[in-house]
Parts: structure tokens; sequence; C-alpha cells
């Protein structure tokens, strides 16, 4: 069973007997362990997975984080566990003062089995952040967070790449937070930022509050826009796949036909493939009657990207169900990043 599909089982089993686990010792059994097996990591080998681990804090000795996991020798993971019942925000500093105790943890974990919580030492060496550079809730689980979840597999750790990757998390979740907070409550200085550029009156508290709601108004109606619009792009989209599917079932005897457009297309994602370590000879492609699919080691089910050509409005789709319309082959190359995490998602 590949991983995201452990995750997956992990996820059901949540579902199914949430309401029957009832402390922390049976979240950990339930729960917690099955993550940590799911991620390779032996969770009775104790050379691995330490129990019950004494993290000795200054001139108290004996004290004791749930889990720390070892490589090479040492101990560079530690995780703290709580009934999944439990809000995390009350016990931050428990783990903050177990992760400064040794200098070889790079990465600690506070989860009550459903939320995972991310730190690492960002802000100073060592000591370890109040923040989490990721927060991953398995019940509310995006394609992402599998991304992010993937890289504390045992068998693929780069702790430089992890931390790497740790440090744009850590900003980006910053950012959305501070953006989210402003949207939904505006500060002073937002409010003001835009309203001296609309109107030429004084910034009166009145003023500022007019705004304000003009703001979260405004704020509301472009994301409610981007919805219907990115709603709108999949059923068109999906409606011309189907189109398409249809003129095949009625003409099954159709020749398929390999166009010089869809071969150029099939060149320039392996060109911006080219740029990665990938062995370029395990990008293949296969053309249907519906779409052409440029797929990774010749695998339908690891397809990296699917191009619609056969009709007049051509768009190109990914596995995560992005879409995107083309005007020109070259517009290819603006979704090169979907390009990437595409095959990326597929080894």
């Amino acid at each position: 069973m590949d991983f995201e599909n452990q995750i997956n089982s992990i996820i059901e089993t949540i579902g199914e007997r949430k309401a029957l686990v009832n402390t922390e010792e049976a979240t950990k059994m339930t729960f917690i362990m099955p993550f940590l097996k799911a991620l390779g990591y032996d969770v009775f080998n104790p050379s691995i997975v330490v129990p019950e681990y004494t993290a000795d804090i200054g001139i108290k000795k004996g004290e004791k984080v749930d889990y720390a996991i070892f490589k090479d020798g040492k101990p560079f993971i530690l995780i703290e566990a709580k009934n999944h019942t439990e809000n995390l925000d009350n016990h931050n500093n428990q783990l903050i003062r177990y992760f400064n105790t040794n200098p070889n943890i790079k990465f600690a974990i506070l989860t009550n089995g459903i939320e995972y919580r991310f730190f690492t030492d960002i802000e100073q060496k060592n000591l370890m952040d109040k923040t989490p550079f990721s927060v991953i809730n398995l019940e509310k689980l995006k394609p992402r967070d599998i991304k992010v979840l993937q890289r504390f597999i045992c068998t693929d750790l780069n702790l430089d790449e992890i931390l790497n990757i740790a440090i744009e998390k850590k900003y980006y979740r910053n950012i959305q937070d501070i953006f989210k907070n402003e949207i939904e409550n505006p500060s002073d200085e937002f409010t003001s930022f835009f309203a001296k550029q609309i109107t030429e009156k004084r910034m009166t508290n009145a003023v500022l509050e007019e705004f304000r709601n003009y703001i979260k108004k405004s704020f509301k109606e472009i994301i409610n826009d981007l919805a219907y619009d990115k709603i709108t792009n999949i059923k068109n989209n999906l409606q011309a796949v189907n189109d398409d599917e249809d003129e095949e079932e009625i003409d099954n005897n159709k020749e398929i036909v390999t166009t010089e457009e869809e071969l150029q297309s099939f060149y320039i994602v392996k060109s911006i493939l080219a740029e990665t370590d990938t062995n370029l000879d395990d990008i293949t492609y296969k053309d249907t009657l519906s779409y052409f699919s440029i797929l990774y080691q010749n695998k339908v089910t690891k397809w990296i990207c699917r191009l619609y050509f056969n009709n007049s409005k051509k768009f190109i789709t990914f596995p995560d169900g992005t879409s995107q319309n083309i005007e020109k082959l070259e517009d290819i190359y603006k979704f090169k990043e979907n390009i990437l995490n595409s095959l990326n998602s597929r080894k």
C-alpha cells in the first residue's frame, strides 16, 4: 500500500473509531502509532522509536516526552502526544522545553492524533519556534499536506531540504494568517492604505469604520467571484471531456492521429522536466481520442498532465484537478510549477 493510501486508511480509522477512543494512551495506539508506521518508522524497534524518552531539563530530571525518533543513533524528532479531544494550543511550552535540551533535535511534533503541528528552529538555532511551520489536520487533508508528510518518510529523509521547505511554509502560513485576519477584521493601517487611495477625507475613526465595512464586503465578493470562476471553468472543461468521450463511444473505430501540435507540447513538457534530475526516458505519452496524456514511467496511472486539443477550446489538466486554458503552445511554459509538482507526486 502506498503512502497516500496508508494515510487515507488512518483517516478512515479516525472516522470509525474516534467516538470509542477516550484516553491519551488509546489515541497513541489507535491513531499515532499507525501514522508513524505509515512514515516507515519501525515503532517496535527501540533504537528508532523510543517511547517515554527522557529529556532532562536543567535541574529537573526524569522529564519525559512521549516519543523520540532516532536517526544514526541520535534523536532528531520529538513527539508530544495528547488525547484527540484536546486542543493543542495549551501545550507548546512543554514541547519547547524538551526541544531545547538537545542540539541534535531538528523537529518537534505536537499532535492529538488528528492534528499534527510541525516545529523547528527557524528563528534561533537550537531553540524551538513558538509557532509551527506546518499544521496538518487529517480530517481536513489537502493535497499539499501529503507532500509535506512525504518529506518525513524515513527512507527519503533529507534534513536540509526539509528545513528549507520549513522556512517557506512558516512564512507562507504567517502571511496567510495575517491576510486572513485583515480580511475578517481590517486593522486601521490596512483600512487606511486603501481609503487614502480612494478618498481625500481625513482618516477619522468614522471614516475608517466606513471603509472597514467596504473592505470586508469587497474581499468577500472577490473570494466569491474567484470561487465561481473556478467552478465554472471546471464545469466547462469537464463538459468538454464528456463531449469527447461521447464522440469516442459513437465512433470507436475512429483512427487516433497524433498531431504535430501534440508532439510539440510533449517536447515542451520534456524540456521543462529536463531541469530536474529525472531520467527523460521515463517521460512518455499516450494519445487517445479524447486527450493526449504525458506519462511517467509509461504508466497511465502516473500521468503528469493531459492535453485536450481536439476542440476549438484547448486546455491542460493536472492530477490535482487544476485546469488551465491554452491559447498557444508557449502557454505551457506558464504551468511549469504545475508540471513539476505533478511529476513529484508521481514519484
